[in-house]
């Protein structure tokens, strides 16, 4: 007999059943939550061995979690599927797709339109191609789902008690519903409820249709959804062959709203289908457990081993990762020779980058011309790379009193990146193409990118981006062995050969205090030829707290000859713009000093 595992991962709990090969359903359970953004391994782990104890051994499995976005959320929550099932053939996928394989009927587009207590909108042809609309989360998105209109709802009916100082009979059933005493007991109640909580009371307002703002409220979400999926339909270019499926508990437990989404629809796309899903998500994920035994096709959408690509190459093993023999008994060093190895070996940096001085002029005068232009300059990279171009982008405001937009920093992964690593960033080339179109790079930008090794993927799909985009590349690395291809050759390529790291491969070493040093050179004297600088003082520094403050009267005082008080009086006078007040007192006085 085959058996068919069906596992639906939500933030709530987690559902599983297993089938037959005539979908007959054998057993199932409920576990806890398994959304593959929110759960840690250990959690996935727990989740995945709890259902195994109360099911069958399945033939093939299909695990449809919350939170799967990526190819590297599917090799994630597959590797650790794989420890509880070795054997089992396997497919991971995101829960929108085992919703959507539920539907009964058949349509060459399918679109899920979901909304629970969150909303999204799903679609796939019988090509195998995909659209997607919504999933952005209850701050930015969420359109129509029963948080949103809860959430509208209640605002709305706060409001016209604030105008009209008269409680309707809906807002006491709301209080009714939360156990609620009056209406002030909902200032506290909502800033301790959890989203599902907000989304629990729009059964009270559906309940309350006949109210005329209640019913635009629910016409407005159900309206805001189905664009949402008619965008989806749609961007496939699907045409009479559409079936709209409607799933999540305001569907399911609303028929007036599949209504109110259906005469939407039905305006663009007449012949379609509807259907609002009345089985369990996870009787999908069995369906496509069982299309990976029948269909080949399906086996090739089970996770493979994440293969790493990089467009570049290295004509021998990067520096940074060999062993360094004067470090070989670094463990059992004692502190003061430990100590004495570490600044040595640090000390050698500026003789490395003296190797490649050259290049760095090339480097800084390519940025000084492109901001002194009005073009931006923008770091990349992963890990320390990323976060120290991060840095340095974020140190040029206070510094130079520059535009945040002329100098940024990109690091792969995102902003969590800077305090933990971010699995599969800096291997995703395409991150990297897609960070430079959403920062908007165009020709006349700078975008350095910065990888200790030379072959971060994220980096250089940045790069070949920029390239494309008309910006110039400058490209840093410690690897003097680096291959690039003709087509990817940056403007400037910067490639010292520091030696190895005290840590073989630990390039927040050595590679990183270079990186520093390098890039304190690019935004440096790129902002003094930009004027921010005179002699060696920062004129353009913007003096947003005490220290800075005196620092801004001691350099009046150096410029103008005049008093502290003269100074700080002028500075004042022309808001704490250092430029702005020597020139009210009369412009500098002093030439350099020595």
């Amino acid at each position: 007999m085959r058996v068919h595992l069906g596992i639906d991962g939500g933030g709530t709990s987690t559902k599983a059943i297993c089938v037959d090969e005539h979908g007959t359903v054998l057993a199932e359970t409920t576990v806890g939550p398994a959304n593959a953004r929110l759960a840690s391994d250990a959690e996935l782990a727990e989740r995945f061995a709890s259902i195994a104890a109360s099911m069958p051994q399945p033939s093939a499995i299909c695990a449809g979690l919350a939170g799967v976005r990526s190819d590297a959320d599917q090799a994630r929550v597959a590797a650790i599927a794989k420890r509880i099932w070795p054997d089992t053939p396997l497919r991971v996928t995101h829960d929108l797709e085992i919703a959507l394989a539920g539907a009964v009927q058949t349509a060459q587009t399918k679109v899920l339109i979901l909304s629970g207590t969150g909303s999204c909108c799903y679609a796939r042809n019988s090509a195998g191609q995909s659209a997607k609309a919504g999933g952005w989360g209850h701050l930015l998105g969420d359109r129509g789902s029963g948080y949103d209109l809860s959430l509208q709802c209640l605002r709305h009916l706060i409001y016209g008690y604030d105008l009209e100082h008269t409680w309707p009979e809906v807002g006491s059933r709301v209080l009714q519903h939360l156990a609620l005493n009056n209406p002030e007991d909902l200032i506290d109640w909502a800033s301790a409820a959890a989203k599902a909580e907000i989304a629990e009371v729009a059964p009270v307002f559906f309940a309350h249709l006949r109210e005329p703002w209640i019913a635009k409220v629910m016409q407005s979400g159900a309206h805001a959804l189905s664009a949402q999926a008619a965008c989806c339909a749609t961007g496939l270019k699907a045409r009479d062959s559409v079936l709209f499926v409607f799933a999540g508990s305001v569907f399911q437990k609303q028929p007036s709203y599949v209504a109110e989404c259906e005469n939407a629809l039905r305006a663009k796309f007449p012949k379609a289908e509807f259907e609002v899903l009345s089985q369990p998500a996870a009787l999908g994920a069995c369906k496509l457990a069982a299309e990976i035994e029948s269909d080949a096709s399906i086996k090739s959408l089970e996770p493979q081993p994440q293969i790493v690509y990089s467009p570049v190459g290295s004509r021998a093993q990067s520096p940074t990762e060999l062993r360094n023999p004067r470090s070989a008994t670094f463990s059992e060093m004692g502190t003061p020779d430990a100590v004495a190895l570490m600044i040595a070996e640090e000390g050698s940096i500026p003789d490395s980058l003296r190797r490649v001085q050259g290049e760095i002029v090339r480097a800084v005068d390519l940025i000084a011309k492109a901001l002194s232009a009005g073009g931006r300059l923008f770091y990349v990279g992963a890990g320390t790379s990323g976060r120290l171009g991060a840095l340095d982008a974020s140190e040029c405001p206070p510094t130079f009193r520059s535009d945040p937009e002329m100098v940024q920093g990109i690091i792969a992964g995102g902003q969590r990146a800077f305090w933990r690593a971010v699995e599969g960033a800096e291997d995703n080339l395409d991150g990297g193409r897609d960070a430079m179109r959403s920062r908007g790079v165009r020709g006349g930008d700078v975008v350095a990118g910065i990888a200790a090794s030379g072959r971060t993927p994220f980096v250089w799909g940045a790069m070949e981006e920029a390239k494309k985009r008309g910006a110039a590349t400058v490209f840093l690395c410690f690897n003097p062995h680096i291959d690039i291809p003709p087509e990817l050759q940056p403007n400037v390529l910067i490639a010292a050969n520091l030696g190895p790291e005290v840590l073989t491969g630990s390039t927040r070493l050595k590679a990183g205090t270079a990186t520093k040093i390098v890039l304190n050179i690019f935004s440096t004297i790129a902002m003094a030829r930009l004027g921010k600088v005179m002699g060696n003082l920062m004129i353009d520094l913007n003096p947003s707290n005490l220290k800075l403050r005196d620092r801004a009267v001691r350099i009046v005082q150096e410029l103008t000859g005049r008093s502290g008080s003269e100074a700080r009086e002028a500075l004042e006078q022309r808001g704490w713009v250092v430029k702005d007040a020597v020139a009210l007192l009369g412009g500098t006085k002093l030439g350099p000093q020595p």
